[in-house]
């Protein structure tokens, strides 16, 4: 038996395919023979030099040419053998709708006019939610005895509590490698009291509030995403409907609260422990005791400095608690959307918190602030 084999025949009229060979699925182990090429959208699919035909060398055959541009309805098959074209019908007829669509033109205004509309889709959604979400608020202003205070209560020890041993770890050791490297630099010139302003205001105003936002939104705000997406999976958020209850008071309003209450009390421990770790280094390293350390930091160290990096907190989380909520309630109903929406929401989160502190920074900057 030949292998499978594909040859375009340009000499009469349209454009025609002639396929020979053994296009049996004992076969396919081999690419069929054929140099891909833009074939018009209707070809004649010559069939008299194929030797023998099943189902899985038909899908091959169909895919071939799908790849080359040619949907399955515009192969118009001449020259088969009758139980060739019976099976290469019987195939034709039960593929799936994308396996018969003709592939999507590469074009670059395509593609930037399909991100233009998924971006606008994306705008759209997050605008509803932000309306549902305060016209929820002021519901609850109204009726207050309607808020789940237990919803929130375990949303805060998952969020708060339960993260503050991560945060205290983190904020030392970060504190520790900072006066390290710093002290380092500053043994040099003698600068070493210096150690003190540079690691407590990087600290406070810069490292703790975006460190700890990276570390929530990859903690909680993938977990958040995949609650909701799990809830919707399984048609809870549509029983919560049916009950009579919204789904934005009973599951996200609590979730959001609970990271906007529990992020500027985790900057706070963080600052402390990074404090402490550079305290440490400082007395180790450059022997400052921690007296000296704590008379320098209260010189160096002015109160808006401490309220600007605990006033960035709250809007983090407010983001990172959006981008979570409105990324969950999209999830597809499969397992794998899942996933997807989960690491969707912690890359979306971590750019929106560095966008954002650029953007503070600079305007607080320009305030002279």
């Amino acid at each position: 038996m030949n292998p499978p084999t594909l040859r375009l025949d340009h000499s009469a009229g349209p454009a025609r395919v002639i396929a020979s060979g053994d296009w049996r699925l004992v076969r396919m182990d081999r690419r069929p023979l054929w140099q891909p090429q833009p074939l018009p959208q209707s070809v004649e699919l010559d069939g008299d030099g194929i030797e023998r035909l099943d189902p899985s060398g038909a899908w091959m055959l169909l895919r071939t040419l799908a790849a080359a541009g040619v949907t399955a309805d515009a192969i118009v098959p001449v020259n088969f053998h009758p139980a060739a074209r019976a099976i290469l019908e019987l195939v034709r007829q039960n593929l799936t709708p994308s396996e018969r669509m003709r592939p999507p033109a590469s074009n670059w205004v395509v593609q930037i006019g399909a991100a233009a509309h998924r971006l606008a889709e994306y705008v759209g959604a997050a605008l509803s939610l932000v309306g549902r979400v305060g016209a929820e608020c002021v519901g609850l202003i109204r009726h207050p005895q309607q808020f789940r205070i237990k919803e929130f209560t375990a949303q805060v020890d998952a969020i708060f509590v339960q993260a503050i041993v991560l945060v205290v770890m983190m904020m030392f050791l970060l504190g520790v490698v900072f006066a390290y490297l710093l002290g380092r630099q500053a043994l040099q010139y003698g600068a070493n009291l210096y150690v003190v302003d540079g690691t407590t205001l990087a600290i406070c105003r810069e490292l703790s509030p975006i460190l700890v936002a990276i570390l929530i939104a990859g903690r909680s705000g993938s977990a958040i995403t995949a609650q909701l997406g799990t809830m919707k999976f399984d048609d809870e958020i549509d029983a919560i409907s049916v009950l009579g209850l919204s789904p934005w008071g009973v599951l996200i309003i609590p979730r959001l609260l609970a990271l906007v209450m529990a992020l500027p009390l985790l900057v706070f421990i963080g600052d402390l422990a990074g404090i402490g770790g550079s305290m440490l280094v400082a007395d180790k390293q450059l022997d400052i005791a921690p007296a000296a350390f704590v008379n320098r930091m209260v010189s160096a160290l002015d109160t808006a400095t401490v309220v600007v990096g605990l006033g960035k907190a709250p809007v983090f989380a407010l983001f990172i608690g959006l981008i979570a909520s409105q990324t969950g309630l999209r999830v597809r109903r499969n397992a794998r959307s899942i996933g997807l929406s989960t690491t969707s929401t912690v890359v979306q989160s971590i750019v929106a918190v560095i966008l954002l502190n650029a953007v503070i920074a600079v305007t607080l900057v320009e305030l002279g602030i």
